[in-house]
């Protein structure tokens, strides 16, 4: 089993979380949602898998390399 560690590409807050944990993902499916500079930047699953844990709510403000979440494959 792969383990694959989401982190943020930017520093910024947690506008939406689109999935839960234990939700079964497709290679692409946007995890989360985080809002930097007026932009919104999905942060999508890497690979088929499941989501282990989301490290994050809604609101959240979050830097550039923290860990969202974990995906297993």
């Amino acid at each position: 089993m792969a383990i694959n560690r989401i982190e943020s590409l930017v520093t910024g807050t947690v506008w939406k979380l689109e999935r839960q944990t234990g939700d079964t993902l497709a290679a692409g499916d946007t995890i989360l949602i985080i809002e930097s500079m007026k932009m919104e930047i999905p942060i999508d699953a890497p690979a088929a898998g499941t989501l282990r844990e989301l490290l994050v709510a809604e609101g959240e403000s979050v830097t550039e390399g923290q860990v969202l979440a974990v995906v297993s494959s």
